[in-house]
């Protein structure tokens, strides 16, 4: 076993019970994994506390994992922040709430929502491939869960929205350096800016979305897709993430070496495959 391919110890998952506490379920089935936004009494709204939780969770998944699907209950990825984390008399239930970082240093202000972002950064992971399977609305906070994966396929009914500016603040989870890339920086900053609505069509055309499809198929299709992505032998997939991750930023000799670094790991893999190396 080459070095690339040790199995590293990572820390344990939450419990089904602790994700069911602040609104996740996380199921895996042979390769791939799925994370559902389990709130549909509130249209998924998103907490600090579910944020905290995805960060924990997303450290935690297993490298037999090649997949990532990332989905909402109900008919609804997610409606964004829960409105009651903005609410001065706070959540109530002892619930952390994003209002509460007023109260500490900008410096406080800032590492708190970093420490919030690690719920949509570890999407990005080389180890697997994320996709997120939309349907319906995708909020703020929901649409930029959504645009940190490395797929989204949604259905015809979904309606993206960057509803931040409308409430005075910006987009602070990650979301903004995707959205850049998929649609280019002033589509991007109309989209932030003007809080509109991005439907099925447009997003496919803009290419926020790879696919849509009518809501009774999404499942299927996206079954089909993360099928197809753990075709290959394990371990490509990962390696192709890695090299194509910032490749636009990167100078061309930095490109090469990532290259041929992956590369060589994917020979000694091929050749322990068949016998003929270790």
């Amino acid at each position: 076993m080459t070095a690339a391919t040790e199995p590293t110890t990572r820390p344990a998952a939450p419990s089904a019970e602790e994700l069911a506490a602040v609104g996740l379920r996380y199921e895996v089935e042979g390769p791939v994994a799925t994370i559902t936004l389990d709130r549909p009494e509130v249209r998924n709204a998103q907490t600090p506390a579910m944020w905290r939780a995805l960060g924990a969770l997303g450290r935690a998944i297993g490298d037999d994992v090649r997949v990532v699907v990332v989905t909402g209950a109900g008919g609804t990825f997610s409606s964004g922040l829960d409105r009651r984390m903005l609410d001065p008399r706070g959540p109530g239930d002892g619930q952390e709430s994003v209002v509460a970082l007023l109260a500490g240093t900008d410096e406080a202000m800032a590492d708190t929502i970093g420490e919030y972002q690690e719920g949509f950064t570890f999407l990005r992971d080389p180890r697997f491939v994320s996709i997120a399977k939309v349907s319906g609305h995708a909020v703020g906070a929901g649409f930029q869960l959504a645009l940190s994966c490395d797929f989204r396929i949604v259905a015809d009914d979904v309606a993206f929205a960057m509803k931040e500016s409308a409430l005075g603040l910006v987009p602070d989870l990650t979301g903004t350096q995707p959205l850049v890339e998929a649609v280019g920086y002033s589509r991007a900053l109309e989209i932030c800016l003007t809080a509109r609505t991005v439907g099925a069509e447009e997003s496919v055309r803009l290419g926020l979305a790879l696919q849509a499809h009518p809501v009774a198929e999404l499942d299927e299709a996206v079954a089909t897709f993360a099928a197809a992505i753990c075709t290959p032998m394990p371990g490509v997939a990962s390696a192709t993430k890695t090299i194509l991750q910032g490749a636009q930023q990167r100078d061309l000799d930095t490109q090469r070496r990532i290259e041929r670094t992956e590369q060589v790991q994917r020979f000694r893999a091929v050749a322990a495959a068949l016998g003929q190396g270790r």
